[in-house]
């Protein structure tokens, strides 16, 4: 059994909508469903998912282990940007979550691309992330890669952490960034407070550089493009 632990910092209204903001690996109904089943403790005693938590308390979140079930595929609406006998290049919306987790058992870019190649379950890959190189989160949009064979797979893979592969990406940022071009080095290390966050490390933690070049001003907000020239997770939400 996995158990997760929040602090409370602030008010921020129900139980169940708290933790699902802050753990995106589940669903608000997946969270809703611990609750009643009693595996979500405030303060060490079982409450309702109404409950709005106070600075202060300690929520305790029990996930009990389940036995991965294979992906099924699933008619989805799939942008095919390239495609062969090795490899789909997909365009994944903003809103979709790569492959399957304890929170969203279906409706991934996984189940959608088993629909549109049934022979990746023969192909000898992962079988809860076949053909998966890399990844983006659930509310990030952009282009991803997908080997269709494990030759292919591993060629891909290999290109990755050989730092081959160059990523870019646009951002919409709070505020106007100064100066208008430059990089950011700012070791990364996980929030001891919210382990499913990352923070800029205070001291030591894992290096991180990002590249950026301001692409327009807007009133309150600048469009920037940045390219991470390391991998971290969570890395642009981080040092941007």
């Amino acid at each position: 059994m996995e158990e997760l632990l929040l602090r409370v910092e602030a008010p921020e209204g129900r139980l169940d909508r708290y933790i699902a903001d802050r753990l995106p690996q589940f669903s608000r109904s997946l969270v809703q469903r611990l609750i009643a089943s009693g595996r979500v403790l405030v303060n060490g005693a079982p409450t309702k998912a109404s409950y709005c938590p106070l600075p202060g308390d300690v929520i305790q979140i029990r996930v009990p282990e389940q036995t991965p079930q294979e992906p099924v595929a699933e008619r989805m609406p799939l942008q095919i940007l390239f495609e062969d006998a090795d490899m789909l290049v997909v365009n994944k919306p903003a809103g979709i979550v790569v492959h399957p987790s304890p929170g969203h058992p279906k409706g991934t870019l996984v189940n959608a691309l088993l629909a549109h190649r049934p022979d990746l379950v023969r192909a000898d890959l992962d079988p809860q992330r076949p053909g998966i190189v890399h990844r983006l989160d659930r509310d990030t949009s952009g282009v991803l890669v997908v080997a269709t064979n494990r030759e292919a797979q591993a060629a891909l893979q290999a290109q990755f952490k050989a730092h081959q592969v160059q990523k870019t990406y646009l951002a919409l940022l709070y505020g106007h960034l100064t100066p208008p071009e430059g990089a950011i080095e700012a070791p990364l290390e996980r929030d001891p407070e919210h382990r499913q966050r990352m923070r800029v490390a205070p001291e030591g933690g894992r290096y991180a550089r990002t590249e950026y070049c301001v692409r327009e001003v807007f009133p309150g907000c600048t469009l920037v493009e940045a390219r991470p020239l390391t991998g971290r997770t969570h890395q642009l939400r981080v040092h941007f």
